[in-house]
């Protein structure tokens, strides 16, 4: 069993946002990075998998160098190796071009992502790396189990919960139902030095946007207290000021 695992590299949740270059760029001074946390369940699930039936998981990553610690941090986790493809990830189309142009060359039994990114919440990834590889693709999937190269996934849809079957190759994205992440013991720790981390040259493709600028959301109003007996002052103001009723 061969499995790539997709990772990304995004701010801490506690993480205060601010932007510089006349809001043209994420201020990254100070910030602590963190691997996705819909990515460490896709990694954790690949290693369950191929610890009872064997095989290696390779975890990528579309950073420059200092997105290294959190490819560190997968190797830790259990990874067998990892791939840096050396470009910075502009957009969901580019990433996702990227990995497919090194996925096409290794043969991999399945490969997962996570749901969405923490930072861009974008969750096209998957979908793309499908169209792209010619495999199928299967979002948001809550578990999975490999049986006789049959594998057989669930997803929460609305009102129920849908069971799939496809055979490999195939992509999927994880969503937090999907297992429980993996904290890095010492001697996972030790051994992420020695284990290889490859970096690899982008491909020819280009991003095809940019980001012109960012924008913080407006800053909460002021709150208005109304006592519960006055059920009719708080209509009016629902009705006559902010106009929701």
């Amino acid at each position: 069993m061969k499995v790539l695992v997709c990772i990304s590299n995004v701010p801490d949740t506690t993480t205060k946002v601010s932007f510089t270059d006349n809001n043209s760029k994420f201020n990254t001074q100070g910030v602590q990075f963190i691997i996705n946390p819909y990515d460490e369940l896709a990694l954790t699930r690949a290693l369950e998998i191929t610890e009872k039936q064997g095989g290696t998981v390779t975890a990528i990553n579309v950073g420059l160098a200092e997105t290294e610690p959190s490819i560190r941090k997968a190797l830790a986790i259990g990874a067998t190796d990892a791939v840096r493809i050396n470009a910075e990830p502009v957009d969901a189309y580019f990433v996702a071009e990227q990995i497919a142009a090194y996925a096409k060359s290794e043969s991999f039994d399945f490969i997962l992502t996570g749901r969405e990114s923490i930072d861009y919440n974008g969750g096209m990834v998957a979908g793309l790396l499908g169209e792209m590889l010619g495999m199928p693709s299967i979002n948001v999937i809550t578990a999975i189990d490999i049986e006789n190269g049959i594998a057989k996934l669930e997803r929460d849809i609305d009102g129920g919960r849908e069971k799939l079957e496809c055979t490999l190759p195939f992509v999927a994205s994880a969503q937090k139902e999907l297992t429980e992440p993996r904290i890095p013991n010492m001697r996972g720790i030790m051994a992420a030095r020695s284990k290889p981390l490859k970096v690899v040259e982008p491909s020819g493709a280009q991003a095809n946007t940019q980001t012109v600028a960012f924008e913080l959301p407006a800053p909460k109003g002021a709150c208005k207290m109304i006592d519960a007996t006055e059920a009719a002052k708080l209509i009016d103001l629902l009705h006559n000021e902010a106009k929701v009723i």
